[in-house]
């Protein structure tokens, strides 16, 4: 049978996204699966991206590197440039926008207006509050003074990046501009973070799209990250966590472990005490893309509040699950050069009982003995 609806939308799909049909819902498929939600909802998503009125994003920066606006350009998914803009009204981005200036600030305040309480204030970089916020202004106003004007009459707020999140890079101690976060900074708590240095530009669309298709954002943690994003540990979906499971590390950059791809806790890691999904969705689209750990360099700790730019790089994670620190180096002695010691160590990597261990010890002790070494 003929379907017009079907042409229809093929064709709509097509002449707005320049994508195929088929195209555009993998898209909403892996949407819909970025954020977790159940069966059925691809489809939601679609008739929202296809049906529903734009809505209209002010997007402010202040004290940050505008890595976040370039991570959300130079993602290399084929459609995604064309979504974003199709999407979203995006009417104000300082670092996009062709008009400058007066111009520019006025095409703020038009957006504003016109969408009163229907649009989302996004927000890249840290607030600085010390000395009435002069250390950032945009348009003769400080950070702090736009900010709280844009938010007022927000539908949503989201943060982008560590720095909007909690202050990030600009407030490591001694933060001598008094630099934080987009929620402490307004003293609200309905702020959606989506931290990372840079985040992934996926997280930040997964968070638009469901706005526009469920108008509520996404189920936040109690840093106001989402859920879907944010829910569980690298450590726990880490390429390299059979290596460590296995007790196999890289003791230096380069060594043998290092080239063999082995874990990186003892290179200072962060993935054991870091919520983020980066090994899962990676970045720079899916199927070419990577991540820090998986090019072999440890986890930061970028998403996580007093790790990311607080904790040398150098030092180990705290650990959510079994300690390895007592396990073996990836080559340890053997034979006539191993010691009691050694023995009772490998022993308790292996989780033998205490009474086999001390086999192992007086087995090698009397070994000793009769070899005269």
């Amino acid at each position: 049978m003929y379907d017009d609806s079907a042409v229809k939308f093929e064709t709509d799909v097509e002449t707005r996204f320049g994508v195929s049909r088929r195209d555009f819902l993998k898209f909403c498929a892996a949407m819909a699966a970025t954020m977790g939600l159940p069966k059925g909802a691809d489809a939601q998503i679609a008739e929202a991206i296809t049906k529903k009125e734009r809505p209209s994003v002010i997007w402010l920066h202040h004290q940050e590197c505008t890595g976040c606006s370039e991570s959300l350009l130079r993602s290399e998914h084929p459609t995604l440039e064309k979504l974003i803009l199709d999407i979203i009204s995006l009417d104000y981005h300082e670092t996009l926008f062709a008009a400058a200036g007066h111009q520019a600030e006025a095409a703020r305040k038009a957006a504003m207006e016109k969408n009163k309480g229907k649009y989302i204030l996004v927000v890249e970089g840290a607030i600085p509050m010390k000395d009435g916020g002069v250390y950032c202004k945009i348009g003769g106003q400080t950070s702090y003074e736009l900010t709280k004007e844009v938010a007022e009459h927000a539908a949503a707020i989201v943060a982008v990046g560590s720095c909007a999140s909690w202050g990030g890079m600009p407030s490591t101690p001694p933060n001598p501009t008094g630099s934080t976060g987009v929620g402490e900074a307004l003293g609200r708590k309905d702020v959606v973070t989506i931290p990372g240095c840079p985040p992934n530009p996926y997280n930040i669309l997964a968070t638009i799209v469901h706005f526009l298709t469920f108008g509520s954002l996404p189920k936040v943690d109690e840093l106001g990250r989402p859920t879907f994003a944010y829910g569980r540990l690298i450590h726990d979906n880490c390429e390299r966590r059979s290596h460590f499971d296995a007790g196999r590390f890289a003791l230096e950059f380069g060594d043998a472990g290092h080239r063999k791809g082995y874990c990186l806790y003892k290179l200072g890691c962060k993935g054991p005490e870091t919520y983020a999904n980066c090994p899962s969705i990676l970045f720079n689209d899916v199927g070419t893309g990577s991540w820090p750990v998986g090019t072999g360099h440890p986890c930061i700790g970028c998403t996580e509040k007093h790790i990311g730019f607080e904790k040398p790089i150098h030092a180990l994670a705290t650990l959510k699950t079994n300690p390895p620190t007592s396990y073996p180096r990836i080559v340890e002695e053997q034979g006539a050069g191993a010691t009691i010691a050694s023995a009772a160590l490998v022993a308790g990597v292996a989780g033998l009982a205490i009474g086999a261990g001390m086999k192992i010890a007086g087995n090698l002790g009397k070994s000793e003995t009769k070899d005269g070494e």
